[in-house]
């Protein structure tokens, strides 16, 4: 007879094979963060999924019932990656299960897999508190090159901390099924660390591991390893792939990046935001793929060159999520991956307001009472909120501060459906003292709904067809003339950024001109581009993402004016305007060094930001890094000019504008003024579609 175990380990292999295609992989990772319970003194634990998955990406329908029990992370747009095969993507939930938990779980008949899950209840003696079992990042699959050693360092986390160790799951444990350990893969397991040989086949595979922690001993300790308070699964896939270059050149991160297992304390409803930067010497990064958390918004790629980098932000609002949560991310290129790099978000424990404390909010400002008895050893002159600026009150009973929603430091932040006015109250000492008395940090959030909000400060609900009837123009006009004249004849210019490997040179003075004096036959030196919008929507945004210039109408050659938010000169100015209308002063001698003709086509969008704390409007060298965590309706447009001469013509008597398929304009001049040059170009929409971006995760 077999025994109980041997027989369920048959059992659930025979179910794996029913259920999953042959030779084929069961998942691209996986890991499970466990959180044992208090209510049942943790005979139950609350385990957190995450799973990558080849595509097409699988529903979670089926999993479980939604409610206290199961919670679903359902997104419109999950984390992805192109590389390695078809691409992939991650499917996050959470479930209640036993603290001892064996299972065969089905996304879908090509993602099926096997979780063990050994968190039976621990009380540590050194705190009298459950055992919280270890975390292990997950990284986005892993590939190689034939021929190439490669070497993986697991960024692993204990919350008690303990040692933490990895080995290969066994089979004969129930801990995994079909899981010999490949040959040419070894592991360090005190270091979490993996390692292939050069000598691995070209193919997919997958490494089943367990996490364990242990209580920590002293180095000169002889005694022998004890049983670990918990194992914990760990899954990963390595693709190996052809390769006829040298094993050098990765990608490496650089700048902006945070180091290696950096961690972010977070407090409720902080914003963190960072950047991941490559540096490649070989190939330009395609992606830089990232596995992460929930509500973390992942924006604002872009790869030039040898640099490549992307930005991401999580704000933190109510959640049942872990109080570790881990964000990996690798650069990806045709045939070169970076080492993962992990940080880790630590969202603090905050103990409960004494009795009596009150946050009011109301329109303008927040009114904190906090009683005095509650801040036992807290030096009250230490108290600042985020400005000093605004005074912290306090006498023998209580401490009050009044707060304004736009001052003192107030931060504005979206969580969900939610805007969420923060600051914070906490202790500010001088560096240079060092004190044994208690510090406090206390944050204060007033929320509102967006059912609630008024005002300026409220989530936009925008139609999707806002800009059914919206149209842009493309127009010329010399310096102080045209209908937004009283923008151009005293111009006061915004800063531009110079795109990357531009050369800075000093700018021309500034001229106020009310009228272009020149003899007929002249070159014009300065115009205007007038980019305009008739839509009468308030938030609505005029963006540029492109402008070019060419000395013939098929732009066979052409150069950049505008990219982005950056110019392709320094003497290129924009002039402020109103919302609806984008005006650059360009100077014709560094466009246009022979033509006496000027083609210009420009791509642009107009947007509505739903968030009202965020823009959507591009800044040089940052793609879309204000879109980030916000919902954005956008119209994209191409507009294009007729031939501009450039050089003063003959005078005529009225405006010449040709029509057809694009508009043609001359340089004219009234017979009252001879030499007065009244210029004007309209351009003719191309092409113009709608989309809608989606930045943030439905929940």
């Amino acid at each position: 007879m077999l025994d109980s175990l041997t027989l369920t380990i048959v059992v659930q292999r025979l179910a794996l094979l029913w259920l999953a295609p042959p030779c084929e992989a069961s998942s691209l990772g996986l890991t499970v963060h466990v959180v044992p319970l208090q209510s049942d003194g943790g005979q139950s634990v609350r385990a957190h999924f995450t799973v990558i998955a080849s595509n097409p990406c699988p529903p979670l329908t089926g999993l479980c019932t939604e409610g206290d029990n199961c919670i679903l992370h359902k997104a419109s747009s999950p984390f992805s990656g192109a590389k390695p095969n078809s691409g992939w993507c991650v499917r996050q939930w959470e479930q209640v299960v036993p603290s001892n938990y064996n299972s065969t779980i089905s996304l879908s008949s090509s993602t099926t897999f096997y979780v063990s899950v050994k968190a039976e209840p621990h009380i540590r003696a050194n705190s009298g508190k459950l055992n919280q079992p270890a975390f292990v990042a997950l990284p986005p699959p892993i590939r190689t090159r034939e021929n190439c050693p490669h070497h993986i360092q697991l960024s692993v986390k204990d919350p008690d901390g303990d040692r933490v160790r990895c080995r290969f799951a066994v089979e004969e444990q129930g801990e995994c099924l079909n899981c010999t350990p490949h040959a040419f893969i070894e592991l360090n397991e005190d270091a979490c660390a993996l390692t292939f040989a050069e000598n691995a086949p070209v193919g997919q595979y997958s490494i089943y591991m367990m996490a364990e922690d242990f209580i920590p001993t002293p180095k000169v300790s002889q005694t022998s390893e004890r049983h670990p308070l918990s194992s914990v699964p760990v899954h990963l896939s390595l693709t190996v792939e052809p390769s006829s270059s040298s094993c050098t050149h990765d990608h490496v991160a650089t700048g902006k990046t945070p180091r290696k297992d950096a961690t972010f304390n977070v407090l409720p409803f902080e914003d963190v935001k960072f950047a991941a930067e490559f540096m490649s010497q070989r190939e330009s990064v395609s992606e830089i793929a990232v596995v992460g958390q929930p509500g973390l918004i992942v924006y604002g790629f872009t790869s030039i060159g040898a640099m490549s980098q992307i930005f991401m932000s999580w704000v933190r609002g109510e959640n049942s999520l872990s109080h570790l949560l881990p964000i990996c991310f690798v650069a990806n290129s045709m045939s070169l991956q970076s080492e993962p790099h992990c940080v880790w978000l630590y969202q603090r424990e905050m103990r409960t307001l004494p009795d009596g404390t009150e946050l009011i909010c109301n329109k303008t400002e927040m009114t904190l009472v906090l009683p005095v008895a509650s801040l036992s050893n807290i030096n009250l002159t230490e108290l600042q909120l985020n400005s000093p600026a605004c005074p912290v009150i306090f006498n023998d009973t209580h401490l009050t501060a009044r707060i304004a929603l736009d001052g003192c430091g107030t931060k504005t932040v979206h969580a969900g459906t939610e805007l969420v006015y923060t600051n914070t109250l906490k202790s500010v000492r001088p560096s240079s003292i060092i004190s044994r008395r208690p510090s406090l940090i206390l944050p204060l959030a007033c929320r509102i709904p967006a059912v609630q909000a008024r005002g300026p400060n409220f989530n936009i609900a925008v139609s999707t067809t806002v800009f059914d009837d919206a149209d842009v123009r493309l127009e010329f006009h010399l310096p102080g003339e045209g209908p937004l004249a009283i923008y151009t004849n005293h111009p006061q210019f915004k800063h531009l950024g110079l795109l990357p490997g531009q050369m800075r040179r000093d700018s021309a003075p500034v001229r106020h001109i009310r009228a272009f004096q020149a003899q007929l036959g002249s070159r014009i030196k300065e115009l205007d581009l007038h980019l305009l919008s008739n839509t009468t929507l308030e938030r609505a945004e005029l963006n540029i993402k492109r402008c070019v210039q060419s000395g013939t109408d098929d732009f066979a050659e052409s150069s950049i004016i505008l990219e982005n938010g950056c110019k392709a000169s320094s003497t290129t100015k924009e002039i402020r305007a109103t919302s609806h209308a984008r005006i650059f002063r360009l100077d014709l001698s560094d466009l246009v060094a022979v033509q006496n003709m000027l083609y210009v086509k420009c791509e642009l969008d107009l947007c509505i930001s739903s968030l009202p704390s965020q823009k959507c409007a591009r800044q040089c060298n940052q793609g879309l890094l204000n879109r980030a965590s916000v919902e954005i309706l956008s119209k994209n447009f191409t507009v294009k000019s007729g031939p501009v001469s450039l050089v003063v013509t003959t005078p005529a008597p009225s405006l010449s504008v040709a029509t057809g398929t694009s508009a043609a304009a001359e340089v004219t001049s009234t017979s009252s003024a001879p030499g007065q040059v009244y210029f004007m170009a309209v351009g003719l929409i191309l092409n113009i579609f709608c989309i809608y971006l989606q930045y943030t995760l439905i929940h």
